[in-house]
């Protein structure tokens, strides 16, 4: 454990930063699976506007820079191509 005050506040920091992080690492695998979710079940309908709502979460999360730009990136691009397959 940290001894000294300073040492002490940075260690609380980055266990609130970490928990917070966390959080916003769920709520992309979250909008990730509903996606691939919806797509499974067929319905191209929801499986878009699910698709349109979790581009929305990926790019808030890579402007946060928890995930990187080029990741989000992928991560829409393979959704996206896998709504194209159910055409």
């Amino acid at each position: 454990m940290a001894n000294i005050a300073s040492a002490r506040k940075r260690a609380r920091q980055a266990a609130k930063q970490n928990a917070h992080n966390s959080s916003l690492r769920s709520r992309l695998r979250t909008a990730i699976k509903s996606v691939r979710k919806a797509v499974a079940t067929g319905d191209k309908t929801a499986a878009t506007a699910q698709l349109r709502a979790s581009q929305s979460v990926i790019d808030s999360i890579a402007d946060k820079r928890i995930i990187h730009k080029n990741a989000a990136s992928r991560y829409k691009s393979r959704l996206a191509a896998a709504l194209k397959r159910m055409a």
